[in-house]
């Protein structure tokens, strides 16, 4: 196959993904889970298959009783559940193009490596939200029956946001491992282990359903990995989101 043929079959399958991402959300989605801000990152296990591998975890039992996990909220555009609570903080206005930790803001989305992962966050045990059109500046809402979809704007950086569900789009076009760390920058807020963007307080991280070990700024963005960072106390259980096809 010529260099030309390959450029033009892979553009087609790139479209094609588009345009199954594009069904997925006007047609209709249901769903489940939102996010909430805790300093306590958690990563929730049994509904996600992000890897483990490496990560210094340990079992849920080392927290002690865990408060139930509040009602996820109403299916987003995605399919996936929107947090009843506002959003942790804004998208930040001075990310507007310029290369942030290495990643670049690029006018259209990048397919070569193309994941999804999913963050909650908790603060004081009440559910926070990540705002849609994080890593998208000049961001265009496009209205659906579940609420806004951000399907346009500037330019997209290679973690991004589309609705406020806290799935976190991983579009790049070179293969490796994003980190949270990274995506809050582009958000433009801190993460440590003793804040999350404004919140201050101890931070307990949980990844796939088992408590994280180290900073939280190192969770790895691996596919499908469920991510839960709570700030303060109480501490509530990992709740886990199905990811609908196409994500």
């Amino acid at each position: 196959m010529s260099a030309r043929s390959a450029k033009i079959q892979a553009q087609r399958a790139a479209e094609a993904r588009r345009k199954k991402r594009r069904n997925l959300l006007f047609g209709g989605g249901a769903a489940v889970v939102a996010a909430a801000v805790g300093i306590s990152v958690a990563l929730t296990a049994g509904g996600g298959s992000g890897s483990t591998s490496g990560l210094n975890l340990t079992s849920l039992n080392t927290l002690g009783t865990l408060q139930a996990a509040p009602d996820p909220g109403p299916a987003g555009p995605e399919g996936v559940p929107v947090p009843s609570g506002p959003a942790l903080a804004p998208p930040a206005a001075t990310t507007t193009g310029q290369t942030i930790d290495g990643i670049s803001c690029q006018t259209s989305e990048q397919t070569l490596f193309h994941i999804h992962a999913h963050l909650t966050i908790f603060v004081n045990g009440q559910a926070r939200q990540i705002p849609a059109a994080i890593g998208i500046p000049g961001a265009q809402a496009t209205q659906t029956a579940a609420g806004p979809f951000i399907g346009s704007g500037t330019c997209f950086y290679w973690l991004h946001t589309h609705a406020a569900d806290g799935i976190i789009h991983i579009e790049s076009p070179v293969q490796r491992t994003y980190t949270l760390g990274e995506f809050f920058d582009e958000w433009g807020q801190p993460l440590s282990t003793t804040q999350v963007g404004p919140a201050k307080g101890h931070v307990t991280a949980l990844y796939n359903g088992q408590v994280y070990q180290g900073n939280p700024r190192d969770i790895p963005l691996n596919a499908h990995a469920q991510i839960q960072l709570e700030v303060g106390t109480p501490l509530i259980h990992p709740d886990s989101i199905s990811f609908p096809n196409g994500l």
